[in-house]
């Protein structure tokens, strides 16, 4: 399973990659895999804001649905449009192409709301 060391992980799977004061965030490679053939996303819309741990997009796959949640707080400031037409980018690339949304964090919160995230070999043991 790949679980690449410059992100962070929530323990519902979701990953965060920090660049300054955006952050970008898709779902583990683990749980694309449990959820299999992805075949459409809901993605939260760009201007909306949200809080850690909160539930704001859905990926839906031939075996079920599942709630994303967004591993920090922020406002959207960008969402992944290629998975509408294409939502198997998160089986072929969950680290790449199919990430899911950006958000711009707020700057008090960010250093902590990582800090309680997982770092690569947590979240690896957490999946065995």
């Amino acid at each position: 399973m790949n679980v690449p060391d410059d992100l962070k992980y929530a323990e519902s799977h979701e990953w965060v990659r920090r660049d300054g004061e955006t952050a970008r965030i898709g779902i583990t490679d683990h749980a694309q895999s449990e959820l299999s053939d992805v075949v459409f996303v809901e993605l939260p819309k760009v201007g909306d804001r949200v809080e850690a741990r909160q539930a704001v997009a859905v990926v839906e796959s031939v075996k079920a649905a599942s709630d994303i949640y967004s591993p920090v707080s922020g406002t959207v400031i960008e969402v992944n449009e290629a998975l509408e037409a294409d939502p198997s980018l998160i089986n072929n690339d969950a680290f790449g192409q199919g990430w899911l949304f950006l958000l711009a964090v707020d700057s008090a919160l960010i250093d902590a709301e990582l800090g309680a995230l997982k770092n690569a070999a947590e979240y690896s043991e957490q999946i065995g």
